[in-house]
């Protein structure tokens, strides 16, 4: 993956985030909650499906603004082939498979520290991903990521489940 291609996060503010999200990009709040039940720690755009492809990326980016990532929680059906881990700048990252719906993506840095991310479908257009991502980010969030995504028409459809969809991006 060449330097320019490398996912970045960016714990922005929404209104300087509109420039730079594309495909691959990072967003987390600024600054998290103690009780982060129900609320969403920042949004991720992937290219595609492809774990082995994708995750590397993010837990790299992540790993600059949170630490160490030790597991990695995604819905098996909204994945190709999912390996329960993955070796990422020499370190090893558990991965898990929960029913927890492919709009999200569950991060574990320590035993009790997760974080959840809402994960924007790779098909969508950069205006529709660009507004779910800024709404996942705002401090006073509290919709969940599935409504998010329906919100702003970026939730996935049978057709592109499980897969990337035709849609246009960049």
């Amino acid at each position: 993956m060449a330097d320019s291609d490398a996912p970045r996060a960016h714990p922005s503010p929404p209104d300087a985030m509109h420039h730079a999200v594309r495909p691959g990009t990072v967003l987390l709040r600024p600054k998290t909650t103690h009780a982060r039940e129900g609320i969403l720690d920042g949004a991720w755009w992937p290219r595609s499906r492809d774990v082995g492809a994708e995750l590397p990326g993010l837990v790299s980016a992540l790993v600059g603004h949170l630490g160490p990532v030790e597991r990695v929680g995604l819905d098996a059906d909204a994945w190709e082939e999912l390996p329960t881990r993955l070796v990422v700048d020499d370190h090893v990252v558990h991965i898990d498979s929960f029913p927890v719906a492919d709009d999200t993506v569950l991060v574990t840095r320590g035993p009790r520290d997760h974080f959840s991310l809402l994960v924007v479908p790779p098909h969508a257009t950069p205006e529709a991903a660009r507004a779910a991502m800024a709404r996942a980010v705002r401090a006073d969030n509290v919709t969940g990521a599935a409504q998010i995504l329906l919100d702003t028409g970026t939730s996935h459809t049978p057709a592109t489940h499980g897969g990337e969809g035709p849609g246009p991006r960049g």
